[in-house]
């Protein structure tokens, strides 16, 4: 028997979480939301120091309440997301209970619903929705090697380049993250090595336009599946220093090291995939096209903006372009850290419904799992590019509290049998 009997408890209290919070309580619909630790904890203990969102403080919010103090082309800083987050559970009295672990959960037999397991004891709910994101534990790649002179971390241990032993850095992925922390490290006086994947980079703003907004007006916040090719390719994109575009030509020229992919390690060092003048060509094209849609748009809209020339102009290339490092002694570099930008994985091992495929994913559509009652939100692309942002998920959470709608509206429509 449970202890409590809710019609849906929401696990986890990030954005997502709250977000569907807000609709379930518009519905009127009775529901927990569980949160092992305080109100989006990600954001103040996941991320480094310095982070910034990376969209604007117009764009990056939910639609019923802006950041206090910001204006609307600013980045806002990690904490205050934080303590936005925080603002909105006591604006609109969400029902988040911080400090409590969900532990398992699992099908009723032969009745609709499910039991959650908690650390406070058991709840009977008849809808489960998982917003615990889909970042759960962080990824290293398997053929990393551990060097005992060298201090290894993953992103999401990176605070400050303050913590770091002393010497160069070797940073591993370049998406957002990793790009972000290689020039924090490098303006600190450090020796950066880059190691750079597959990635887009579309500019920080152009013709006056955040790219945020250029995204919006071109319709693809809104597309429903990766271009073809691009389903492992990461973006680079920052709101450091009040927003830049992400140049690897210019990263070099400032003084750090670019390479290829990470493709092994030896007793020596590591070495590197020759990729890398193809990664930033790719990662050029994909500005350019995106320069050429806005500028198409300006045309066809006939909108007064600014023209913006300098945008296509391409620094010189430095030395590690001319000639690409294919291995690194880390010992003679001076290597004192490696830093992994690798992303996460998801762990679903406490959720004991048949709803995981084969590769840890769960299956399900637009956030409505193969179960009745269990949904998922929070995940990427879940139902479009802009899901796993702030404003994406606020859509995706209304879906997923129509669908827990609609089944309310069935199930109180059951004819009696005689």
């Amino acid at each position: 028997m449970s202890d409590h009997k809710v019609d849906t408890v929401v696990i986890g209290a990030g954005q997502a979480g709250i977000a569907i919070s807000r609709h379930l309580t518009e519905k009127g619909i009775s529901h927990r939301v569980l949160e092992k630790n305080r109100i989006a904890e990600a954001w103040r203990t996941g991320r480094w120091d310095s982070l910034v969102a990376n969209g604007p403080a117009w764009h990056d919010r939910f639609p019923d309440l802006d950041f206090a103090g910001y204006t609307a082309n600013q980045f806002v800083a990690k904490e205050d997301v934080a303590n936005y987050f925080e603002e909105y559970v006591t604006q609109f009295q969400l029902p988040v209970e911080c400090g409590v672990e969900v532990t398992r959960v699992t099908k009723k037999d032969r009745q609709s619903g499910f039991i959650v397991e908690t650390s406070t004891g058991l709840i009977d709910a008849n809808n489960v929705v998982v917003a615990t994101g889909p970042f759960h534990h962080p990824v290293i790649p398997s053929f990393a090697t551990s060097f005992s002179a060298i201090q290894p971390m993953h992103s999401a241990q990176y605070y400050n380049p303050q913590q770091l032993a002393p010497g160069a850095v070797l940073v591993v992925g370049a998406g957002s993250s990793g790009v972000q922390i290689a020039d924090e490290i490098q303006r600190s006086g450090r020796q950066v090595y880059l190691s750079v994947g597959p990635h887009d980079r579309p500019p920080r703003r152009y013709r006056g336009q955040d790219f945020c907004w250029w995204l919006g007006v071109l319709g693809l916040w809104d597309a429903t599946e990766h271009a073809p090719g691009k389903s492992h390719v990461t973006i680079a994109v920052s709101g450091a220093r009040g927003g830049e575009t992400i140049d690897f030509r210019r990263l070099a020229q400032q003084g750090i090291i670019l390479t290829g992919m990470t493709e092994a390690f030896n007793a020596k060092g590591v070495t590197f995939k020759a990729d890398l003048l193809d990664n930033i060509k790719n990662g050029d094209e994909s500005y350019l096209a995106l320069l050429d849609a806005a500028d198409a748009w300006v045309e066809r809209n006939g909108a007064d903006f600014p023209e913006e020339p300098s945008a296509r102009e391409r620094v010189e290339d430095a030395e590690c372009l001319q000639s690409p490092l294919t291995s690194l002694d880390l010992v003679a570099a001076g290597v004192g850290t490696i830093i992994w930008a690798t992303g996460y994985t998801t762990d679903y091992r406490w959720l004991e419904v048949d709803v995981i495929d084969e590769q840890g994913k769960p299956r399900q559509q637009r956030g409505v799992s193969c179960e009745r009652g269990l949904y998922f939100l929070g995940l990427p692309w879940q139902s479009r590019r802009g899901s796993s942002f702030i404003w994406g998920v606020w859509h995706d959470a209304k879906y997923i509290a129509d669908q827990i709608a609609i089944q309310h509206n069935y199930l109180s429509h059951i004819t009696p049998t005689a």
